[in-house]
């Protein structure tokens, strides 16, 4: 093990990276005032599945970076010496006209992985926003190459998170994030989520699937069945706390579009390369959709790199030389990242990644299910390296926890436990309040157990602080930070 670096190693002219950060980078979704005095958390470092802070604290990675470090901190000298081969061999040239061997060769080794979903191109963009937007210009440009120009509107679901780009803004579900900047750019209709749990039908997997369908149809019918273009969702739904789908909805919603004209995309940005222990989870739900959007775990995290598959129908308009996809960046499938997604990819092979994945979600879920022993946990729902615990007042009529509630507990309660326990997870309250795990794909069975183990504790000593305490007063400065999307663990 390296020696711990002092905290002057990481800053410049000799102020600390605290400082730095606080006086000079806006982070992402971030009430800065919160590091007013003490400067913002700094992660300096990684081991294995375990992150170290610039003051020597560690911490279980346990929401795997956000959704991407797949592989841990631990690949980083081989996936480092494929970047240096790559930056020694040709640092740049853009996918303008030109290809290079890379980005040809990953783009063939995940049409390989999607070939039983019948993907067959890729165009390759930088995020999960960035693909889930080139995805829309590319479906509103198919429309009009099959002389549909009409179509311009769009249904999603609600609390969906699809990126923060205007366009991909659009399908985002979450008022916070939208209210902002509207009206947005694409007319969009949202519908329920994969939410069982508090749907009044979620007992019954049929008769749940058959009234989430029907509100779908309904939404379609209503925008305009000429007028839809485009039906985007997760596969496994990440906000509001990995909502699975029930048994049929993914087939019901490929016959629907299929009836009224609609491209189908399914969006993997968090669910690809192993999170549910599959290349891509649309092959475990029958959905068969037109477009798979990824990013993150394609590199594991090691560098930006999104993009969408697509069937051979999608892209034939563009690729026989009548039509042009009129849409691109200057990084698109960049010589650097794309080579370290096709090492990625190769290790997820060789190390037997989602082998690991699928042999310890039984001793995972077990663990988790057997928290419902605190009357604090709701719920439990998720797959593979993808979970969430929804907590509620009152197990047996599932009352919630009031905003200012759900605010005391997140970020006074659960946040300080799970920083002393050493666990980096997602304490997010976008729908209900929820604890968000995602842990690194090659956690062993070990980890599993102590990340368990600490949201046992952690919720247990959360729900005695609640019985041994009034319900908080209003705050107006807490309630303006519900959107900050905490992650727990002060570092």
């Amino acid at each position: 093990m390296r020696p711990m670096d002092a905290p002057e190693r990481h800053a410049h002219g000799g102020r600390s990276v605290r400082d730095q950060a606080r006086d000079h980078l806006l982070l992402n979704f971030t009430d800065m005032g919160e590091y007013a005095d003490a400067g913002s958390k700094v992660i300096v470092r990684g081991e294995g599945c375990e992150v170290i802070s610039d003051r020597g604290r560690r911490f279980i990675d346990g929401l795997s970076g956000l959704f991407c470090s797949n592989l841990g901190h631990s690949y980083g000298d081989e996936i480092g010496a494929a970047a240096h081969r790559q930056l020694a061999t040709l640092p740049f040239t853009p996918t303008w006209y030109l290809a290079h061997p890379p980005a040809a060769a990953l783009a063939e080794m995940l049409v390989e992985r999607a070939a039983p979903l019948g993907m067959q191109r890729v165009y390759f963009a930088n995020s999960g926003g960035e693909a889930v937007e080139s995805a829309w210009k590319l479906v509103r440009q198919w429309h009009a190459a099959n002389g549909e120009p009409q179509r311009t509107k769009a249904i999603a679901r609600r609390i969906a998170y699809h990126g923060t780009t205007l366009g991909a803004l659009s399908f985002t579900g979450m008022p916070d994030c939208r209210a902002g900047f509207e009206p947005l750019a694409v007319p969009t209709t949202h519908l329920s989520p994969t939410y069982a749990y508090r749907h009044p039908a979620g007992d019954d997997p049929a008769a749940f699937t058959r009234a989430l369908l029907e509100e779908a149809e309904e939404a379609i019918l209503f925008a305009g069945p000429d007028q839809v273009a485009m039906l985007i969702a997760e596969p496994v739904q990440n906000g509001g706390g990995a909502f699975v789908p029930p048994p049929g909805y993914w087939p019901g919603l490929r016959a629907l579009c299929d009836r009224y004209g609609i491209v189908l995309v399914a969006d993997e940005t968090i669910t690809a390369f192993g999170r549910v222990g599959e290349w891509f989870a649309s092959s475990l739900f029958g959905g068969r959709p037109d477009i798979i959007t990824f990013a993150k775990g394609v590199t594991a995290g090691h560098a930006p790199l999104g993009g969408f598959l697509m069937t051979e129908a999608m892209a034939a308009p563009f690729v026989t030389g009548g039509h042009t996809y009129m849409h691109g960046h200057t990084y698109s499938g960049h010589p650097l990242t794309t080579a370290i997604g096709a090492t990625v990819l190769d290790i997820y092979a060789r190390d037997g990644v989602f082998d690991n994945v699928r042999g310890i979600t039984p001793r995972f879920e077990a663990g988790l299910q057997e928290l419902r022993r605190i009357p604090l946990v709701g719920d439990v729902r998720g797959m593979g390296y993808f979970w969430a615990l929804e907590l509620v007042k009152d197990r047996e009529t599932k009352e919630r926890f009031s905003a200012d509630e759900a605010d005391w507990l997140l970020r006074k309660e659960l946040s300080a436990h799970m920083d002393e326990l050493g666990l980096l997870c997602r304490l997010d309250d976008r729908g209900e309040p929820v604890i968000q795990l995602s842990p690194p794909l090659v956690s062993d069975a070990a980890l599993i157990d102590r990340i368990v183990d600490i949201v046992g504790t952690a919720a247990e000593r959360a729900w005695n602080a609640w019985n041994g305490s009034t319900a908080p007063a209003a705050d107006p400065r807490r309630l303006s930070r519900r959107s900050a999307n905490p992650k727990a663990g002060a570092a």
